[in-house]
């Protein structure tokens, strides 16, 4: 059973008389989820140097609602925070910490370690938020980015576009760029900021699917509680914008050429004129949302309009990228490092929540994490689940806070939240720790090296390090510091069953022996795959199948490619009106099984490994560990 019924049992609903005071009907709920936007690249924070990229529809928002100074992603890179959102649990718990979904590890050889191999998406039995609210009588939608595998109308959304909108590929960033009769991306005819001396009444800004998508599907819904996980694919690679007026606003304003010259952007810090523009670009998405919220009545609360009966939760996937290449992105200074690191850079994002009963100005300083999302969302709507799976979430639930009924963020005994802990276990040496914030500190465990880094980011409230420079872990004076931190970590990388990075059979200086592979078979007879390692070396201490392989078997045809690429198209949407919806509600069975990990049998001695494939599976790998805790994978094999 995928998870249990509300009907079976409900999970306790503290300030549902709060909330319902607030809005007479259940409120609808819109997440705005930015794609690798930095702390620092929103007008909302704004430390030290002034950002030079405009976003007054953030500002507004959070002029109305209230802002998280201290919020993070539940990782650095977006896939596992995207699952940790809307599972609500956290990455490291699901297994799901990081992007190369279905990819074998492949460590170097002079690395000592290799990343765990994570399945192809995220597990079909988990709970999401969607599943939560579909159950509680709302209607679902999901537009835009998605990547947790499959597609979401298989996580329990009833609306699903996940089109790239705007931010699709162009040959030449330069000069492609889109005007008022363009079949794809036709130029507004309606002006927006920014407004400057060329164009004192503003500029047009392109057609945007995924925009777009969001409105229809809120307007189409409003006759009842609605569900909207709206997931741009900006901020994140390729740096480019079709808007030719925004680009030109910013060259001016940076001191830019235009068109801009070919190659890459190299001038250092929040200078690349592309960025600048995606940025607004998004917050010119997040203006439209809202304006249409304003403007629209709630046919469920007469005399209100959407504004008043919806919460909106802004904020982005994870940290900002700064360079890819020789490209320089963006910049997240003060903050150290950026997207697919877990220090401060990485992981800390701009947020902001607006709703009903949330003063507007408020502030909360203290640490939140976005699995909070799923037990708050709960909350505010008054939806239930069951307790086994309410026990599940990773996350509190900070509605007292946004009511301004505490100042603390308390689990369900009272307790105040003291830390928050991550967890990424790939990238290379540089990026493989695990990491703890508490009060002012944070700590990293580094794998490669196995030992500690500690950094006090605050002293009585005041910045003092949060550009993580001076590493105290080796200091006398903080060694009690790092013990406690130390097992605080271990004890949530254990509470959650963390898989940790393995020893690399492929380092060319390893200490310890590392397994073989002797021989691989497959019977036909009775679809029985087994491997076998060799008697010299360790045995096996734990096996897996996984069924697909990593690639395909035989090239496919330019019909079968153009076919493929019709049914990808038709799982990308999958809207009220469409016959995809109706007969399709999830992609096949057998779909669902490629690049998933299933438990391969191990003989008495762990010499070898075997296991039954389906009917359907056409080609599998092995994937083992060894007795000295090397990982190791067959080649892919035929399953016939």
């Amino acid at each position: 059973m995928k998870y249990l019924s509300t009907a079976l049992a409900l999970c306790p609903l503290f300030l549902l008389g709060l909330i319902q005071s607030a809005t007479a009907s259940p409120p609808n709920v819109i997440i705005f989820y930015v794609d690798d936007l930095g702390w620092q690249d929103a007008q909302i924070h704004d430390i030290d140097d002034p950002c030079p990229y405009e976003t007054p529809n953030m500002v507004k928002l959070a002029e109305e609602g209230m802002v998280f100074t201290q919020a993070y992603s539940p990782a650095p890179t977006c896939s596992p925070s995207r699952a940790g959102i809307i599972t609500g649990q956290h990455p490291a718990k699901i297994k799901l910490t990081h992007v190369d979904l279905g990819s074998m590890p492949a460590g170097r050889t002079t690395e000592r370690l290799v990343a765990p191999y994570l399945q192809s998406h995220l597990d079909l039995d988990l709970m999401t938020l969607a599943d939560a609210m579909k159950q509680n009588g709302y209607r679902t939608g999901h537009a835009g980015k998605w990547h947790v595998g499959l597609t979401a109308a298989s996580f329990g959304f009833d609306f699903v576009n996940q089109t790239r909108g705007v931010h699709r590929g162009m040959d030449d960033r330069t000069k492609d760029f889109a005007t008022a009769d363009h079949p794809t991306y036709p130029l507004s005819k309606q002006k927006y900021p920014p407004l400057s001396e060329k164009k004192p009444d503003g500029i047009s800004y392109p057609f945007d699917e995924v925009t777009q998508s969001a409105i229809d599907f809120i307007d189409e819904s409003k006759q009842e509680p609605f569900f909207l996980n709206l997931c741009h694919w900006m901020v994140h690679w390729p740096v480019l914008t079709r808007n030719g007026e925004l680009l030109e606003y910013y060259c001016d304003k940076l001191g830019h050429p235009f068109p801009p010259p070919p190659g890459d952007m190299t001038r250092e810090g929040q200078q690349n004129p592309y960025f600048a523009a995606m940025t607004t670009t998004v917050d010119w998405s997040l203006g439209r949302v809202v304006d249409f919220l304003k403007q629209t009545d709630d046919p469920r609360s007469p005399g209100k309009k959407l504004i008043e009966t919806t919460y909106i939760f802004f904020t982005s996937d994870n940290g900002g990228a700064e360079i890819r290449g020789k490209e320089i992105i963006s910049d997240n200074a003060p903050l150290k490092y950026g997207k697919k690191h877990p220090e401060e850079g990485g992981i800390r994002v701009p947020m902001v929540v607006t709703g009903p009963g949330i003063a507007s100005g408020s502030r909360f300083d203290g640490l939140v994490n976005q699995l909070d999302y799923f037990p708050t969302i709960l909350e505010l709507t008054g939806a239930s689940i069951a307790p086994e799976n309410f026990d599940a979430l990773s996350g509190l639930d900070i509605s007292p806070v946004l009511m301004g009924e505490s100042q603390a963020i308390n689990d369900r005994s009272g307790k105040e939240r003291t830390h928050l802990f991550w967890h990424f276990p790939h990238n290379g040496p540089l990026a493989m720790k695990s990491a703890i914030r508490e009060g002012d500190y944070k700590m990293y465990r580094r794998y490669d090296s196995n030992d500690y880094e500690l950094y006090r980011l605050y002293q009585d409230g005041q910045r003092l390090d949060l550009e993580e420079q001076n590493d105290l872990a080796k200091n006398p004076e903080f060694a009690s510091v790092v013990q406690r931190l130390a097992a605080k970590l271990n004890s949530e990388l254990a509470a959650n069953d963390a898989e940790r990075p393995y020893l690399n059979p492929a380092f060319k200086e390893k200490t310890k022996a590392a397994a073989q592979i002797a021989s691989a078979s497959f019977d036909a007879s009775n679809r029985r795959a087994t491997l076998a390692v060799d008697d010299t070396g360790p045995s096996v201490k734990e096996a897996y199948v996984i069924y697909g392989g990593a690639s395909q078997e035989s090239p496919l045809s330019k019909e079968e490619q153009k076919e493929k690429k019709r049914l990808e198209r038709k799982l990308q949407r999958r809207g009220q009106a469409s016959e995809a919806a109706k007969t399709d509600s999830s992609v096949d069975q057998t779909t669902e099984l490629l690049g998933m990990k299933f438990p391969a049998e191990i003989d008495s001695d762990g010499r070898s490994i075997s296991a039954e494939i389906p009917k359907g599976i056409s080609t599998y790998r092995f994937l083992f560990v060894d007795a000295n805790h090397f990982l190791h994978h067959s080649e892919t094999q035929n399953a016939k």
